[in-house]
């Protein structure tokens, strides 16, 4: 059945299965994906969205390096919104609301298109691995298919485990079965296992809800799209989301059926993601607080559901369903499905290097859940990346690594493996060092040259960025070079509430001001003709007035990047003997014999690890 040797086997079909998937087979890597349930690939387990703080980013970085999350998140699209539009552009994070049906249907589409990719529905049970390296897998039939590497991206099926009050039993996800075997193999293999736990809210049905009495919660205006290819378009028409609060009411009847939450009665040991916590965890938490936000969520175009985001729980139904009534607009509200926590295996990151290899098993990569973290986004960027380093190390090439001050998914990375996480990990902007050069807005320009390298990435696309590019830098020298007369800037800047000027002043100084924007300097005769001669588009002028705004911020940065990546460059050799370094501090000692960094500059991150350490270890490795 299975005679060939598949350079690459996926297993799981989710975000960072699908992901793995793509990238290995556009690689020219003949790849297998294998999951349980072809239906549900790609399926949205949560909430039906992409994006949002800081993970709008990360969808912007896999389109640019040729991922599917961006097309996909456009093309079952039903709203979207630009986050933190009032702060500046290094907050900005895109977000869209998505058809969850047609989100999945899309991705298997055009996984079906892509070449060089197989699939096959069966559960993997086992590994084969001979001498320390992978050799394929086994499934639950007693099929043995044989592999150059496997990428492991179980999500919560690894011995899931499903919670609704005091029942529980076996699951990956609400209906289907968990997957079992893998852990024990591993363990049995030298690997280290944790456990951690996730929840869901309840699905409701729409036509019971009274949305008159909730708060509109409507898209852009003008809504923009995540990819930079032209095989998708902005939405020109968006379903609403609607507003609700919680009340001490709700709380208080959420209260009596703590002594049978798992989370409160030893049920649950496990950890769950601390920055999207349930509704009991809230109540707990934020005692002092009297209410909390509640977001309807559509699930689609066209069908009743909604998801009830904010409300995520895993107490008894009966106890979700009378508190739910209580919310404004609720009053009459019919369950499709009640919330549910879940806990599931998983494998501290800190056993992988920086391409997502194990350091135990030659060729077996991890990606996503199993990793500890939580989010599609920050899944789908690992499957991305771990396809890629499957793929080049079949084709004995060098692991492709985005390093900190690259992309949020290098940033993703480094803590994981640097840092390992007890918790659910998820990304925020602030985890970014070098947040201000890792904008949403310049991810192509960062990347597409890369994935282009990389042969994931089309001609089309990279010439496209390089004409963005050169006309964005082109438009700010415009600005630098161009003057402007008192007579016409100054009933401009009076209209804003800036100082006029008393002589002719370059442009680029006058738009630099804090309150004056692109919409202000546009009324300057000579910009407005130089923007239709050239035919600039939004993102072109986008990209200039980010460069013009904030040129200061962006070097101050890049020079600080600079300075810090040079450590990026003295690699430690994989054998170092740590504890020949006898004037190092023992956690220092111990901490490195186990995280294995690769550079100096990783190892710096490493906590417990000084910078008085550093200091010794470069001494001595002769620097």
């Amino acid at each position: 059945m299975f005679d060939k040797v598949y350079d690459v086997i996926v297993v799981g079909g989710g975000h960072a299965g699908s992901e793995a998937a793509a990238a290995a087979a556009n690689m020219g890597s003949q790849t297998l994906l294998v999951t349980m349930n072809l239906q549900n690939i790609a399926q949205m387990s949560c909430n039906p969205a992409m994006g949002g703080i800081a993970k709008g980013q990360i969808v912007r970085e896999i389109d640019a390096l040729g991922g599917y999350s961006g097309i996909v998140s456009d093309t079952s699209a039903i709203q979207f919104k630009m986050l933190n539009k009032s702060k500046g552009p290094a907050m900005w994070s895109p977000r869209v609301q998505s058809d969850r049906m047609r989100f999945a249907e899309d991705w298997r589409m055009l996984l079906e298109q892509t070449e060089n990719l197989d699939f096959y529905q069966e559960t993997v049970t086992g590994l084969v691995v001979n001498a320390g390296a992978v050799k394929g897998v086994k499934t639950s039939l007693g099929v043995e298919i044989k592999a150059k590497s496997v990428v492991l991206t179980n999500g919560t099926f690894l011995n899931g485990l499903i919670h609704i009050g005091e029942k529980n039993f076996g699951g990956g996800r609400a209906g289907e079965r968990a997957a079992t075997g893998i852990t024990e193999q591993l363990i049995n293999l030298g690997f280290e296992s944790g456990r951690m736990k996730t929840g869901t809210p309840p699905r409701v049905d729409g036509r019971s809800l009274n949305f008159s009495k909730m708060i509109e919660q409507p898209g852009d205006s003008v809504p923009e799209k995540f990819s930079y290819s032209d095989l998708t378009t902005p939405l020109k028409a968006q379903r609403s989301c609607h507003m609700s609060y919680t009340s001490t009411e709700v709380h208080e009847l959420l209260k009596e059926g703590f002594d049978r939450s798992p989370m409160f009665n030893g049920r649950i040991q496990s950890l769950g993601p601390r920055y999207c916590p349930s509704i009991e965890d809230k109540i707990n938490r934020f005692a002092d607080k009297d209410r909390h936000q509640i977001f309807v969520e559509p699930e689609g175009w066209n069908t009743v559901e909604y998801y009830i985001n904010g409300f995520s729980t895993s107490l008894p139904e009966d106890v979700q369903f009378k508190a739910l009534r209580a919310v404004k607009g609720f009053e009459k509200v019919k369950f499709f499905r009640p919330g549910y926590a879940i806990e599931y295996d998983y494998f501290p990151p800190t056993q992988l290097t920086h391409s997502l290899e194990t350091k135990l098993v030659s060729g077996l990569f991890f990606a996503g859940q199993i990793n500890g973290t939580t989010g599609y986004e920050e899944a789908a960027s690992q499957g991305l990346m771990a396809g890629i380093n499957a793929s080049r190390k079949v084709q004995e090439k060098d692991p492709f690594i985005l390093k900190r001050n690259e992309a949020y998914i290098g940033v993703l990375i480094d803590d994981l493996i640097t840092k390992g996480t007890e918790e659910p990990y998820r990304m925020f902007t602030s985890r970014a060092e070098y947040r201000t050069l890792l904008r949403q807005d310049n991810a192509d320009i960062r990347l597409t040259p890369k994935g282009h390298a990389l042969g994931i990435v089309g001609e089309k696309r990279l010439r496209r960025m390089e004409e963005k590019h050169s006309k964005a830098e082109a438009f700010v020298t415009f600005f630098k070079t161009q003057s402007v007369k008192p007579e016409e800037a100054n009933p401009v800047l009076e209209g804003k509430d800036s100082a006029p000027i008393r002589q002719s002043d370059k442009m680029f100084k006058i738009f630099s001001r804090p309150n004056i924007g692109i919409e202000d300097v546009r009324k300057f005769t000579a910009v407005e003709s130089y923007i239709r001669e050239k035919g600039l588009d939004r993102e072109e002028i986008e990209q200039a007035e980010i460069q013009v705004k904030y040129s200061g911020y962006i070097a101050k940065e890049k020079n600080n990047a600079d300075k810090l990546t040079r450590l990026e460059y003295v690699k430690i050799p994989p054998d170092f003997d740590y504890s020949q370094i006898k004037s190092m501090s023992y956690e220092a000692r111990e901490k490195l014999k186990k995280v294995q960094p690769a550079t100096v500059a990783q190892a710096s991150r490493i906590s417990g690890v000084s910078p008085n350490d550093i200091s010794v270890l470069l001494v001595y490795m002769g620097r």
